[in-house]
This record gives C-alpha cells, sequence and structure tokens, in this order.
C-alpha cells in the first residue's frame, strides 16, 4: 500500500487477553461473545498491531505493543503470548529497531508504549534507540499523574526513561506531522489519545487506536468498560464513523486479533463492518 510519499506494511508483535466484559462494556456477552469468543478466564484474545510507514528519509512506527520486559506474574494475567516479538515483526520485513527514525504513540497505557523500552543489564533503555517519539501533551500529563481508576494502565518504566532521555516530542490536537500524517485527539477513552490519519488524494486510512480497538466495536453501544469518559466516546465515534463512511476511509484496528482494517456501511441500525481486511495484499 503506498499513500503519499509512504509505502506502508502491517506488523503485529504479539498476542495478550483482556476480560471480554471489560472490553465490550454494557453489551451482553452472548452478543460480543459469537465474534470474540473467551477463554476460562473470560479474557479474549487481542492483537498488538501497528502501521509501518517508510519514505526516503523516514521509518515510522505507530504504537510499539506491550513488549517484553515483564514478569511471570504480569505474562500469567494478561496471556501474553510471546511466540511473536517487536524485533522478529521487524526483521520479517528486513527492519530492525535501530532503523526506525520516528515512533507515534495514540497513548501511553502498556499495551500500546509497554514496548518503547527494553530491560539491559536491568537499566531500563529506549527501544528504538534512534527514533523521536510523539505523544499528545494532555496525555502525557495525565499518565504522569493519573486517576485511581487507570493508573495500573499507565506504566511509568514505559515512558519515564524516554522524557528523561529527551525523546518525547509533545505533539497539540490537530497537529500535522506532515503532509501525508496527521493527529486527531479523542478524549473518550483516555485524555489526549491520538488517532492517526494517513491520506493522500486516493485513499485515508485511519488508526484508531482504542476509540475503536477492534471491527467488533464499530457498533456505536460497543464501548469498552474502561473508557474513563463513555458518552464522549459516544459522540467522537458518530464523527468519525460518519467521515468514514462519507469519505471512503479505512479504519485500522489495533488490537482485533484477525483482522487488520475495514471499511464501514451505515444501515438503518447503525454502522457496522462493510468489508474486513486482514492484509494490504488483500485489498
Amino acid at each position: 500500500m503506498k499513500i503519499g510519499k509512504y509505502k506502508l506494511s502491517i506488523i503485529e508483535s504479539g498476542f495478550f487477553g483482556l476480560d471480554g466484559g471489560a472490553m465490550f462494556g454494557i453489551v451482553p456477552k452472548p452478543l460480543w461473545e459469537r465474534t470474540n469468543p473467551a477463554d476460562d478466564s473470560n479474557r479474549i484474545r487481542l492483537s498488538t498491531r501497528h502501521l509501518i510507514l517508510e519514505s526516503e528519509s523516514k521509518k515510522i512506527i505507530i504504537d510499539t505493543g506491550i513488549g517484553d520486559k515483564w514478569d511471570d506474574k504480569f505474562k500469567s494475567i494478561y496471556a501474553v503470548d510471546e511466540k511473536i516479538s517487536m524485533s522478529s515483526a521487524l526483521a520479517f520485513k528486513g527492519l530492525k529497531a535501530e532503523d526506525i527514525t520516528d515512533v507515534i504513540l495514540t497513548h501511553l497505557h502498556f499495551d500500546h508504549t509497554g514496548g518503547s523500552t527494553i530491560s539491559v543489564e536491568g537499566k531500563l533503555k529506549p527501544a528504538f534507540p534512534n527514533a523521536k517519539f510523539y505523544i499528545q501533551k494532555k496525555n502525557y500529563d495525565w499518565a504522569i499523574n493519573p486517576s485511581d481508576r487507570d493508573k495500573g494502565s499507565y506504566l511509568k518504566e514505559n515512558f519515564l526513561p524516554l522524557f528523561e532521555e529527551g525523546l518525547l516530542n509533545f505533539t497539540t490536537e490537530g497537529e500535522q506531522f506532515d503532509d501525508e500524517i496527521e493527529f486527531i485527539t479523542v478524549n473518550g477513552h483516555t485524555f489526549g489519545q491520538q488517532m492517526v490519519k494517513i491520506s493522500d488524494s486516493n485513499n485515508t486510512f485511519l488508526f484508531c487506536a482504542d476509540l475503536i480497538p477492534t471491527y467488533s466495536h464499530i457498533p456505536l453501544p460497543y464501548i469498552m468498560g474502561y473508557d474513563l469518559q463513555p458518552l464522549v466516546t459516544l459522540q467522537e465515534k458518530k464523527k468519525y464513523l460518519k467521515l468514514a463512511v462519507d469519505e471512503n476511509w479505512k479504519l485500522f484496528f489495533g488490537h482485533d486479533p484477525e483482522f487488520a482494517f475495514a471499511t464501514v456501511k451505515k444501515l438503518d441500525k447503525g454502522y457496522f463492518a462493510e468489508k474486513k481486511f486482514k492484509s494490504f495484499e488483500e485489498y
């Protein structure tokens, strides 16, 4: 896939599990388990999926996944599947961590930025040593002082080393990274989450992050129990799903266990995935 000056490719850095009830909020289990079967601990399988954008001068990755520096207790709680890693996923594309020039972080929850740091001889170091990292200032400020409700999602070992080494670049609402890449701020899931819109005159992809983490979350009532402001999420979904239909955007899913992106249709009952794709080759 080519958008403007960028060649786009998809990688997955691993899989993990979260409680299905928390992932689908008020939606009853008999509905959500049709597309997301749960294990014996009621966890559903989720991907950590990334977009890589390559131009002559840049190699950009969006989000860094969970990473691999966690202890056995953490890996057991979150059903972390270690069969795939960021390094092996990059290698499959002919890349290594040192090649990445820019890392765009949608927000600082552990499943989106855990792979931003690695442990080297007991010390935390940036996982992408030659990269600049981009995060909304609003989200960083919240991550430093989160509420009791969500502090378990903001683990400072994932991002404080980046700040201390001067690698974090703070973005603001509606900021353009360049001609093809725009940051779109949403605040329902957490404060200052940034979606990433990649577009040219022919194609638009929206990296939805946790506004729409899987294709099953496209219908309006399917809102995560994790969201700090679910009614704000609802309004944000209405706004961007309408744009996706009207302007033929493709929605990219960071957590769907099977499908990487989809087009959207609107029916009398609301919004639904029209066509789902596992790869750019299928598109």
